[in-house]
């Protein structure tokens, strides 16, 4: 199969441009201590000179470069401005994820070089090749050249590349200091509860719903954990890039800020909190980012049934209803936060305001799941 070399299939021309005011940094100070930083088992050739640089526009958390030289093109990766908790956008440990994982998963980027100088450019940063492919968002460009078998076997493809993940050997990887052991269900809702109380922005103008029935719901129907691996916490379509000549094959699975040691099943809930699929209602629909719609595409019910067989994993009905409501839940808290930076003044991205009726929005879903199921018993 291949792949016409159109530019509507650029992610560059599509989704990138001039750096935003407020996140814009010294071009050239980040050139110079590339080329002097790079690491060992890098490729540091045509490093010469000064970049072109574009910012991509799809992201809400972490900001995304394009660093295009002559000859090649790098991705530079930091925090959004103004950022003060670390621990919520660590550069470091997002970087040396992948730079671990690499031997042992080959669908991530090689990585460059890591910078915790914030005099460089005010914040922690890292240098990432860029992967030349196909990056989907809402739809699949019919000039992918996927009829509803390909579109299938794309989809199986994302799930078993998520299976094969979730079996890296973590110890031979080194990754065992990237988890904190048994408990993790537990530690999720935990935290995902306390930050969206944090979170939470009130009055008439910036009010989001308080989601208290559902965080009891989780609190009371969590189940032990299946296993401690490797989880990404982000598996969507707009994180695959695929092979431009076969595009049912994944070269690289990108946006690893959340990844962590911790439960399967959690991962693949909230993969699936991001699965829009035909029959769903309008508001869902309209906020579809990814392809889940499209003729060939695998419903949710039936990603679940896939990812046990070939897995080899036993799911319980009851506690599949747990992972994908702690799924909307996470992902309405990971909305919560990017709104309230807006509703607080912190970032200016008008796009941002449309992140509270989706935080409504879920908290309605979430409680219509749970009474749709009566107590998840």
């Amino acid at each position: 199969m291949t792949t016409p070399a159109d530019k509507t299939l650029d992610d560059v021309e599509a989704n990138a441009g001039a750096m935003r005011e407020e996140d814009a940094f010294d071009v050239a100070a980040v050139a110079q201590w590339l080329r002097e930083n790079a690491h060992p088992e890098a490729d540091t050739s045509a490093l010469d000179g000064t970049p072109e640089v574009r910012q991509f526009t799809g992201g809400a958390s972490n900001l995304t470069y394009l660093l295009r030289y002559p000859e090649r093109d790098l991705i530079l990766r930091r925090p959004p401005s103004g950022t003060k908790a670390k621990g919520a956008h660590d550069m470091r440990r997002e970087h040396d994820i992948q730079r671990a994982l690499a031997p042992h998963f080959p669908a991530v980027a090689p990585m460059v070089a890591f910078c915790d100088d914030e005099s460089v450019i005010g914040s922690e940063f890292y240098v990432m090749e860029r992967l030349d492919g196909i990056i989907l968002r809402q739809e699949i460009p019919p000039e992918m050249g996927l009829d509803e078998d390909g579109v299938r076997k794309l989809c199986e493809t994302a799930i078993d590349e998520l299976i094969a993940l979730h079996s890296v050997d973590i110890q031979a990887a080194g990754l065992e200091s990237f988890g904190k052991g048994e408990g993790y269900v537990r530690r999720q809702v935990e935290g995902w509860s306390a930050r969206y109380r944090k979170a939470r922005t009130h009055g008439e103008e910036h009010g989001t719903g308080s989601f208290e029935t559902v965080m009891a719901w989780l609190d009371e129907h969590q189940p032990q954990d299946v296993a401690n691996c490797l989880i990404h916490n982000d598996y969507r379509f707009d994180n695959f890039v695929l092979d431009k000549d076969d595009p049912t094959r994944i070269l690289g699975i990108l946006d690893w800020e959340m990844a962590t040691l911790g439960d399967p099943l959690m991962d693949l809930g909230g993969a699936l909190a991001y699965w829009v699929q035909a029959d769903d209602d309008e508001f869902m629909r309209g906020s579809r980012r990814q392809p889940t719609h499209t003729p060939g595409m695998m419903t949710r019910d039936e990603v679940w049934s896939y990812y046990a067989e070939k897995s080899g994993r036993t799911i319980d009905p009851k506690d599949q209803l747990f992972y994908e409501v702690f799924g909307l839940f996470r992902l309405a808290v990971i909305a919560q936060q990017i709104y309230y930076r807006y509703a607080n003044g912190q970032t200016h991205n008008p796009v941002f305001k449309q992140f509270r009726p989706m935080v409504n929005y879920l908290e309605w879903r979430c409680e219509k799941l749970i009474g749709a199921n009566g107590d998840g018993a």
